[in-house]
């Protein structure tokens, strides 16, 4: 990998940031597989399971567009630590929470806390990197929270029974102060790594800049319902698809979540891999997510119409699905490239702002729709259905925008 840094310490670099960003995406993912147990203990509906997980991603919402200007101005560093020590306080306290509204307000702390994991190494990485790595560190940053993804399931379920979920968070905490210190450590100071002359002078380095640029408008209602889906999905709603669509046990439906974030991980390391080639020969971010998007269409319509009958092959049928929405990945590093490196922090925090805010309405849209046609006399397996195929159409209205607007600019990736 090309580097502005030598390359021993963009190692260690990497590996510091991306400890960090494993252990947010454990934290994020976690509550699909403690899902069960939460909905039993504190008798959670569905609109109360979408708001809880969908709590996380409110929190890190929240942050994003202070944390751009903070990025900018202050540097990966000095940011992520004093938000990891945010993540502690919010894991100390969901492991003590005693109610519902505990709960719900140390996930939105959590949340807060690690909304920096991603933002920080990517804003270091456009000045730290040459563009030539840009999509593969960004790929391989999600492949590492993919294994976060995977730790969440079976390995918490194996764990579950022997420590019990507040056990879990009180490790979380830790462990997460351990990562507070290796990126003390070894991540370099904003201003040493600054390279005179590389950052050409813009008008105005503010949020205006970026929401008025065309090329982030084009791709802001797909990291609203198409990125923003995939992670609702992947960090909730597949598990109750699974037990109480497909009829999968607690367990089963976390050997299935399990492969699915395996396979997630597959597909981000190939994405790291294949993306330098493709677009040395001619293949745009734009041209793969126009080309690939539309299987991930096909596929979850599939999922919704055959509803309980797909019965064992859900866990197949929802990994196909998650993978091919990793097209959409390529957006991320493509919005940063189509910005300075002075507004680098500022155009990540925003699309990231976009894409948990859809994280958030999604997860709890999906549970309110649950419980709507519940509550019309729906059953559960129609209701799940038909607030899925809702979901369906805003991702394509949501691809249709991305085909007809024009970026009126050529991005460099």
């Amino acid at each position: 990998m090309l580097t502005l840094l030598p390359r021993r310490n963009a190692i260690l670099v990497f590996v510091t940031f991306a400890f960090a960003y494993f252990l947010s995406s454990l934290i994020r993912a976690i509550t699909a597989t403690l899902s069960p147990t939460l909905t039993q203990e504190f008798a959670l509906n569905a609109q109360d399971l979408g708001l809880l997980a969908g709590g996380y991603f409110l929190g890190f919402a929240a942050t994003q567009l202070p944390l751009g200007a903070w990025l900018d101005q202050h540097g990966p560093k000095k940011v992520i630590l004093y938000f990891l020590l945010v993540a502690v306080l919010g894991c100390m306290a969901f492991a003590m929470a005693e109610s519902f509204t505990g709960l719900l307000l140390a996930r939105v702390l959590t949340g807060v806390g690690v909304s920096a994991c991603l933002m920080a190494p990517l804003t270091g990485y456009r000045r730290w990197f040459a563009a030539s790595s840009q999509m593969r560190a960004n790929s391989w940053m999600l492949m590492t929270g993919s294994f976060g993804m995977v730790a969440s399931t079976l390995p918490v379920q194996w764990l579950l029974p022997l420590v019990g979920w507040r056990a879990l968070f009180w490790a979380l905490a830790a462990l997460v102060a351990l990562a507070m210190l290796l990126i003390a450590w070894h991540t370099p100071q904003w201003q040493t790594l600054a390279i005179s002359g590389t950052n050409p002078p813009v008008a105005k380095a503010n949020y205006g800049a970026v929401w008025r640029h065309p090329y982030f408008r084009k791709m802001a209602p797909m990291a609203f319902f198409i990125y923003g889906g995939l992670i609702a999905m992947q960090t909730l709603w597949v598990t109750p698809w699974m037990i109480r669509v497909a009829g999968f046990t607690p367990l089963q439906a976390a050997t299935g979540l399990f492969w699915l974030n395996m396979a997630m991980l597959g597909a981000f390391f190939a994405w790291g891999m294949l993306f330098p080639w493709l677009a040395r020969r001619g293949h745009s971010a734009d041209r793969l997510i126009a080309l690939g998007m539309p299987l991930s269409f096909c596929l979850l319509a599939l999922i919704v119409v055959l509803g309980s009958s797909i019965g064992v092959w859900a866990g197949l049928a929802w990994a196909l699905y998650c993978m091919s929405c990793t097209f959409i990945a390529l957006a991320q590093p493509a919005v940063a490239m189509a910005f300075p490196p002075n507004l680098a922090g500022r155009a990540l925090s925003s699309y990231n702002l976009l894409l948990f805010a859809g994280v958030f309405a999604v997860q709890w849209g999906i549970g309110l729709a649950i419980d709507g046609f519940r509550a019309l006399g729906w059953t559960e397996v129609s209701a799940f259905q038909m607030a899925m195929a809702i979901y369906l159409l805003c991702t394509i209205a949501s691809y249709a925008y991305f085909l007809m607007t024009k970026s009126h600019n050529q991005q460099p990736c």
